[in-house]
């Protein structure tokens, strides 16, 4: 009976780093952040209990309307684009090439670049005198203020950040070593060509790994902060004022600690509402093997 008891204890013992940092390091400062979004919190001082004050100051606020639309249209470019480039990488290394492997690295190393590394390197690229102004004018072309213009600003932040697809390459790889050979063979039996395999066996097969990289897609454009901060600090005038640099300038240069809380809290719920979205719409064409 002893042995027993000991036998289902055992594994929660190997589990037990895991639950204790869950515990930690994110359940306790998820329900602490939810707390303190209820209050009038600085740095310094006493905290006042202020109910539901912090959202309605947060929903009277045009920096919080401006940032979240921002952030959406930054999304809206970043996703796409992250999803696409990524599956392409992945198509183009799952082959039998000799030495592919070198590939993988180089396709890789952007992703383990830091957010601070990556933005003084694309300062340095999209700069009025930098690599990519210096390219259009040798094809006779008007350099373009890439970091001073409001309509380019966003789009250099989306240059910044999209490059940086190791993790999604790899996922996207791994999904389609799973698909078996022997269901691209009997396709060829069947007369389909390249195009007709990809669309009738690679995407719907991929697709549950599709949603997934979609979602983290979503969820690390709306968590983006560093590589913004460094390049543009949410300049020129406002047009890249991520959420994120919101959230970030009210919690450690207003010391709103509360207000930044509750803005914490509505990313969360817009983000769990957008997953909640893709599930729900992913449902008529994922495909999931029984």
């Amino acid at each position: 009976m002893y042995l027993k008891g000991k036998q289902k204890v055992i594994p929660y013992l190997f589990i037990s780093p895991w639950i204790i940092g869950f515990l930690v390091f994110t359940l306790f400062p998820l329900i602490f952040s939810l707390f303190m979004s209820f209050h009038n919190w600085s740095i310094t001082g006493e905290r006042i209990f202020i109910g539901f004050n912090n959202y309605k100051t947060m929903f009277a606020d045009e920096n919080f309307y401006k940032s979240l639309t921002i952030t959406l249209k930054y999304a809206l470019f970043l996703v796409p684009f992250n999803v696409g480039i990524a599956l392409l990488l992945a198509l183009l290394l799952n082959t039998n090439i000799k030495k592919i492997g070198i590939f993988k690295t180089i396709f890789y190393l952007p992703s383990i670049i830091s957010g601070v590394a990556l933005a003084m390197i694309w300062t340095w690229i999209l700069g009025d005198k930098g690599i990519l102004n210096y390219l259009l004018s040798v094809l006779g072309l008007d350099p373009i203020p890439w970091l001073r213009s409001p309509k380019a600003a966003l789009w250099a932040v989306v240059l910044a950040t999209v490059w940086a697809q190791g993790s999604m390459m790899l996922v996207f790889l791994t999904g389609l070593k799973s698909i078996p050979n022997q269901v691209y063979e009997a396709a060829e039996i069947d007369g389909a060509g390249g195009l007709k395999k990809f669309f009738k066996i690679t995407i719907p097969l991929l697709s549950p790994t599709i949603v997934y990289n979609l979602i983290m897609a979503i969820i690390a454009s709306f968590q983006q902060l560093t590589v913004v901060m460094n390049l543009t600090n949410g300049g020129p005038v406002k047009s890249t004022y991520m959420y994120a640099l919101y959230v970030y300038q009210n919690a450690f240069v207003k010391f709103k600690l509360g207000y930044a809380a509750a803005n914490a809290w509505v990313m969360f719920l817009i983000i769990l509402s957008l997953t909640g979205l893709v599930f729900y719409i992913s449902k008529k064409w994922t495909y999931y093997e029984v």
